[in-house]
């Protein structure tokens, strides 16, 4: 059996592809209420030309603090990109968030416990790529929890 090619929201997922690595910004949080300043590393990867894959290291002071492992497809039926996402905080992720393009930016959001959660990627070019988590209590009012610029490596 041979591999279809991948479709073309597929590929666009390899705009992602590669190492990269940024300064963070942590914004104060219940779990981290003075914020502070991280070094964020992506290895991603295409698998098979159709999924994303991501590996996420964050460092604090030098050492890692966070890792997480993202995989990334495209739902042709619903017509939106899907994110399956683990981490060393070992919550049970839930199921897919999902996301849509919109120019250069590729914005994730999901209802959470205690509100809404979005993940925003924004494409500088083939080498740089912005990502901002934000939380909403209500979704009309975001507050960043996370922003950094990646460059790649």
């Amino acid at each position: 059996m041979e591999t279809a090619p991948p479709s073309a929201p597929q590929a666009r997922l390899g705009l992602l592809a590669g190492v990269f690595s940024g300064e963070e910004i942590l914004h104060p949080a219940p779990a981290l209420p003075q914020g502070g300043r991280a070094t964020g590393r992506f290895r991603s990867r295409m698998f098979e030309g159709s999924f994303l894959i991501t590996d996420y290291e964050q460092e604090c002071d030098g050492r890692v603090v966070f890792r997480g492992h993202g995989v990334y497809g495209f739902d042709a039926a619903e017509r939106c990109y899907t994110m399956h996402w683990f981490d060393s905080l070992g919550g049970d992720p839930g199921g897919p968030v999902k996301g849509r393009w919109a120019g250069n930016h590729l914005v994730f959001q999901r209802e959470c416990a205690l509100g809404q959660q979005r993940y925003a990627y924004t494409i500088e070019g083939g080498d740089a790529f912005r990502f901002v988590m934000s939380f909403s209590p209500d979704g009309a009012n975001w507050r960043p929890l996370l922003e950094g610029r990646y460059l790649r490596s």
